[in-house]
């Protein structure tokens, strides 16, 4: 039972991690005008990504300083997930097991 509730939450950090990365090539192409910003299937992939990421991403932000337009807050997120995949993985599953 242990091992599952353990292995789900390896999953949902890994789903998470793909829509991180969603998030930053999404921005990318709003930023240079690859995607159609009047397209509502782009504009609803868009409200979901930053719906998803935004309630981690806005407090890394708020410490970062001030880059010159470069957010690096995808990156520091992305360490801090795995950390907590190596907690999970080196202290909660040997302890369940």
């Amino acid at each position: 039972m242990g091992l599952t509730i353990i292995q789900t939450l390896l999953f949902a950090l890994g789903i998470y991690k793909w829509i991180v990365i969603a998030t930053v090539i999404f921005s990318w192409l709003f930023a240079f005008n690859v995607v159609n910003n009047s397209n509502r299937f782009v504009a609803m992939v868009g409200e979901f990504l930053y719906k998803a990421t935004e309630p981690l991403l806005r407090p890394i932000r708020r410490f970062m300083p001030d880059l010159g337009g470069l957010d690096i807050s995808p990156i520091i997120l992305f360490v801090i997930i795995f950390f907590i995949e190596r907690i999970i993985i080196n202290v909660l599953a040997p302890a369940i097991v």
